[in-house]
C-alpha cells in the first residue's frame, strides 16, 4: 500500500513503523518546528533516506489530486500530529485516517495530553479514525488501543505512552486490517472539543493542596508550569512536596537549598526542584 504521511516527530514513528510493515511512503507533508516543544527533524530525515518529496505549506486538494495523477487514487494519507484541517480528499484518495492522542470522543483537540493528567483520568489511549472533513478529531473510529493511567503519570511517561500505542495501532490494525476496519468503522457519538492550553492553565496555585499543586507540574512536564514566588515570576521543570500542617501563607518561601525552595501550599509544602527565569523558549531564543 501506498501512503503520504502528514506530521511532525510527534508521532512520527507512525511514519517509519508503516514502511517497516512494507508500505510505499510516496510525500511527507509537515509543518515547520519551533525546535523547542515542536520538532520535525526526525520525519524528515526519514522522508530523505527514502527519497520523498516534502511540503512545509498546509495540505490543499490540489496537493492530494497532484498524489493521485502522479500515483493513481489507490493510496492512504496518514495524518499524525498535523495541524491544520484537511478537506478534499474523498474521491481522489483511497484512505485518508488520523492517528488522535486520545481515547475518542474524549479530548478532541491539539493537544489533550496536560487535561488527561490534570482531570485524573484513569483510562487513556489512541484512536484511528476516518478523517473527517468537518471538525476535528470527529471522523468514524476504525481502532483504539487503550491503557490505564497510574496516579503518578506524568507528561513525558503519557507522551511515551502514546507514541507507544501509536505504533501498536500502524503495525497491527493499521498496517494489516485497514480495508476490514475502514467498512466497519464506528460513529463516535457525542464529545468535547479541548482546546489548547493557556499560561492561566499552566500557572501553579498554591493556595491548592500539595496534591494539586504537583499535578500540574506532573501534567506538563518539561513543558514547564509557571509560579510566582515572592516577586519572582518562575518556570517550574520539576517538583516534590508533602503534606503537613503549617500557619505559613500559602506562596510563602519557607526555605532553600541551593536552588531548591520549599514553598507553603494550602496543606504541606512544594519543593521546586527545578525552575527559571526564563522559559526554554526565550532561551532558545537568546541563544539564536
Amino acid at each position: 500500500m501506498k501512503f503520504a504521511f502528514a506530521g511532525i516527530d510527534f508521532l512520527g514513528g507512525v511514519f517509519e513503523a508503516l514502511a517497516t510493515a512494507g508500505w510505499q511512503p510516496i510525500k511527507l507533508f509537515t509543518r515547520p518546528c519551533d525546535g523547542i516543544y515542536d520538532h520535525n527533524e526526525m520525519v524528515v530525515a526519514q522522508a530523505r533516506r527514502h527519497r520523498l518529496p516534502i511540503q512545509l505549506s498546509r495540505i490543499r486538494a490540489g496537493d492530494i489530486e497532484a498524489l493521485s495523477a502522479e500515483h493513481g487514487r489507490d493510496w492512504v494519507l496518514v495524518v499524525a500530529g498535523y495541524p491544520w484541517l484537511i478537506t478534499g480528499w474523498p474521491g481522489r484518495v483511497r484512505y485518508a485516517l488520523n492517528l488522535h492522542p486520545s481515547p475518542l470522543p474524549d479530548g478532541r483537540g491539539p493537544y489533550p495530553l496536560f487535561r488527561a493528567i490534570l482531570d485524573s483520568y484513569e483510562t487513556w489511549g489512541v484512536t484511528a479514525h476516518v478523517l473527517a472533513e468537518e471538525g476535528f478529531d470527529t471522523g468514524d473510529i476504525l481502532a483504539q488501543d487503550l491503557f490505564s493511567l497510574s496516579a503518578a503519570e506524568t507528561h513525558e511517561t503519557l507522551l511515551a505512552r502514546c507514541q507507544m500505542a501509536a505504533l501498536r495501532l500502524a503495525r497491527g490494525p493499521i498496517a494489516r486490517e485497514l480495508p476490514a476496519r475502514w467498512r466497519a468503522a464506528e460513529p463516535q457519538g457525542d464529545g468535547a472539543y479541548w482546546p489548547r492550553v493557556t499560561d492561566a492553565d499552566r500557572t501553579l496555585d498554591f493556595r491548592q493542596g500539595v496534591e494539586d499543586v504537583l499535578r500540574r507540574v506532573r501534567a506538563f512536564g518539561a513543558i514547564e508550569t509557571l509560579a510566582r514566588v515572592g516577586d519572582t515570576r518562575m518556570f517550574v521543570v520539576a517538583a516534590d512536596g508533602w503534606t503537613e500542617p503549617h500557619r505559613h501563607a500559602p506562596g510563602t518561601v519557607v526555605h532553600r537549598h541551593r536552588r531548591h525552595l520549599v514553598v507553603a501550599a494550602r496543606d504541606g509544602y512544594v519543593q521546586i526542584t527545578r525552575w527559571s527565569t526564563i522559559s526554554l523558549a526565550d532561551a532558545a531564543n537568546t541563544v539564536r
